[in-house]
């Protein structure tokens, strides 16, 4: 199991399940990242938050621990 934390700057990856519960994972699934969805790593600060990412063509930040809540294949 890898998270999208892990995913090194400029691979893209598909989004396999999203862990966690509540807030935080709707607040997730808000911004357009589901199942199946397709995500490529912008950019990684250099203590690792945030993790910048383009979904459906939209540029995100996510937090690190968001991040880590998103298991990708």
């Amino acid at each position: 199991m890898r998270t999208l934390r892990e995913i090194p700057v400029g691979q893209t990856v598909t989004v396999k399940k999203l862990t966690g519960d509540g807030p935080v994972k709707r607040r997730i699934m808000d911004m357009g990242i589901t199942k199946g969805v397709e995500v490529y790593v912008r950019k990684v600060a250099p203590l690792g938050d945030p993790v910048e990412v383009t979904v459906r063509g939209y540029e995100l930040s996510l937090r690190k621990a968001d991040a880590e809540m998103i298991e990708v294949e």
